[in-house]
């Protein structure tokens, strides 16, 4: 949702702050702000926009300090404008809070300060905290925290700084991710590790309920009950240049083309086709509880969501057992059947989506079998499944998942072979191409991704509709939903993704010369039917362009383009079929002059409801 960064130590706090901040903006970039303490007290610069222009106004209006923190935000109280930017300040401009969250009794709680003499200037939530701490503030900092905690009703992770009790950084997380950066004579605090990397890969991951005090030589955490708490620091092997764009013009763009490297890496290690098996006793459940399980339900919010739909198809026709795919934010709120004999997968790229890690906790309750599908080592819905099945994309920084969605598929198809082996319901000689055809899809990406040319020449020729309709049948639906959602995420445009077989009940009346609709093709037993559906389109002036298997050269007689692909079993097609959308939707919105790796009113982690 926003962004939080902090810094301690021997180096000059503003590059600190600016770079990190820079590596957090696609959490949120409406406005953006620092805080920093010198001998003077604390001094602030803030503005309305994105971080670019905070490093403007830094240029403009500098300013040191020893220490300090900084905040990019996604509006959820108050309207994104330099007033409601972070930090925010208590009435005596002693103390600074950043704030990642919600206080949902925020208005009570402004309402009693005002009652008791504090002035508020901002809309926003956060500015309570700040006046919260200073009602409770007697020159000790962390125990002022501590007590406005205990106050504070929602989800925040914040950082807090007082001219009053100098030289540390206090912060406190309950709901969206803290990570603590331990350095030599130097402490960090972000929203995730990507700000970190370049200073030190010895990672603190606070839970909720921790707090942590950062000075210059040491950390030291505790629980909001002010019980001191020893807390290990991981080692992370992530490489910084990982998070840097290497040559290529948006990050969207480099991720995509990393797509074949993150199928290979979620894959090794993890099936060998000397045996036929897939080894993935790594989750933590036991095999005789998955053996007994007799339904599976799937819940996940947008890209995560649409990997659940394929990984239905993966488990129903590999596993035999029947999978449900629920979103999070509605799941959450259902009166849903569960027992010991379910298997409930979360699927979350950070591992802190709001909705779905509320679900996780809503259904421990009715004792069905839990496993985590994420891609960030510790995230909260990792450490509250039963079990979790880590995918390897690596930090994935444009806000549209590209690599993280092909990752979450490659762990799905997994899971799935994984779970017929247990049950029994694939032997060796049927399972094996399976597994070969795994093997075999990273280099069947690479050769789309040297067709990347010709997929942009496509986008060129229908980036000024304003209107797209999505088709796919069978394994390749979902992915008619993500290319839809591609699309209108980044370039704006309306579009919309159906099941081939519902045309006819309701979308075939937009059909027209100015709603040109993408349809998936690839040969499989409903080939023809989704032939059917392009027929229909051309009967009423409509414009196709398809993804179809290499050598299909009848369907080029049928549409006007053809975003060719190579060809593999067609319950893996959605690994290829995925590729040309997402470079379709990028090359649009490149065309069109959107903001590809910062969409509109839109962040990377949505962490709070």
């Amino acid at each position: 949702m926003c962004g939080i960064i902090g810094y301690i130590g021997r180096r000059k706090v503003i590059p600190v702050l600016l770079d990190g901040l820079k590596k957090l903006e696609y959490r949120g970039y409406d406005s953006a702000g620092i805080a920093v303490m010198n001998a003077d007290g604390l001094q602030l610069r803030r503005v309305q926009g994105k971080i670019s222009q905070l490093e403007d106004h830094l240029k403009q209006d500098p300013i040191e300090g020893a220490y300090g923190i900084g905040h990019t935000r996604w509006a959820t109280h108050g309207r994104p404008s330099e007033e409601n930017a972070h930090p925010h300040q208590d009435c005596s401009g002693t103390l600074v809070v950043v704030h990642n969250g919600i206080i949902e009794n925020y208005l009570i709680l402004k309402q009693n300060l005002q009652r008791e003499g504090h002035t508020f200037i901002t809309e926003t939530d956060t500015e309570v905290i700040a006046h919260l701490i200073e009602k409770h503030d007697q020159g000790d900092l962390e125990s002022a925290v501590r007590r406005a905690l205990s106050e504070m009703e929602g989800a925040f992770a914040l950082a807090v700084v007082s001219s009053r009790d100098r030289d540390k950084i206090v912060v406190a997380k309950l709901g969206p991710p803290v990570v603590i950066g331990l350095g030599n004579n130097e402490n960090y605090v972000s929203s995730d590790i990507n700000p970190l990397l370049c200073h030190t890969r010895d990672i603190v991951f606070l839970k909720d309920g921790e707090m942590a005090v950062l000075e210059r030589k040491r950390v030291r955490f505790s629980d909001f009950e002010g019980r001191a708490l020893d807390k290990p620091s991981e080692r992370i092997a992530w490489n910084p240049l990982m998070v840097e764009k290497r040559g290529f013009k948006h990050f969207m763009l480099k991720e995509i083309f990393e797509q074949p490297d993150v199928m290979r890496d979620t894959l090794k290690g993890r099936l060998s086709l000397d045996s036929g098996e897939v080894r993935l006793e790594e989750i933590g459940i036991p095999r005789d509880d998955l053996r007994g399980i007799r339904r599976l339900v799937i819940i996940a919010c947008g890209t995560s969501y649409n990997a659940g739909l394929v990984g239905k198809y993966f488990i129903e026709r590999l596993a035999g057992i029947p999978v449900d795919v629920e979103y999070a934010s509605e799941y959450r709120y259902r009166d849903f059947i569960l027992d010991k004999r379910s298997l409930v997968v979360v699927v979350s790229q950070s591992g802190e989506t709001a909705d779905t890690l509320a679900a996780l906790r809503a259904v421990r309750e009715h004792g069905p079998l839990t496993l985590a599908v994420c891609n960030v080592i510790n995230s909260s819905i990792e450490r509250e499944a039963g079990g979790f099945l880590r995918t390897h994309a690596g930090p994935e920084i444009g806000v549209a998942a590209t690599k993280t969605f092909c990752s979450q598929m490659a762990a799905m198809s997994l899971l799935a072979l994984y779970l017929a082996q247990i049950k029994g319901t694939l032997d060796r000689d049927v399972g094996l191409p399976f597994l070969h055809a795994l093997q075999q899809l990273p280099h069947k990406m690479e050769i789309i991704l040297g067709r990347a040319g010709s997929i942009e020449n496509a986008a060129s020729r229908y980036m000024s509709y304003n209107h797209f309709l999505f088709l796919g049948r069978w394994v390749n639906y979902p992915i008619a939903l993500e290319g839809a959602l591609k699309l209108k995420e980044i370039s704006y445009i309306h579009a919309e993704g159906y099941p081939g077989g519902e045309m006819k009940h309701g979308p075939i009346a937009l059909i027209d010369d100015g709603m040109p609709t993408m349809a998936l093709i690839p040969r499989d037993h409903v080939y023809e039917k989704i032939l059917s559906n392009i027929s229909e389109i051309k009967a009423r002036s409509g414009r196709v362009c398809a993804v179809a298997f290499d050598g299909n050269d009848s369907i080029k007689d049928q549409v006007e383009d053809v975003l060719s692909i190579p060809e593999t079993i067609p319950l893996f097609t959605p690994f290829l079929t995925s590729i040309p959308l997402q470079l379709f939707a990028y090359h649009v919105a490149a065309k069109r002059g959107a903001d590809v790796d910062q969409p509109r009113n839109l962040a990377k982690s949505v962490t709070v409801e």
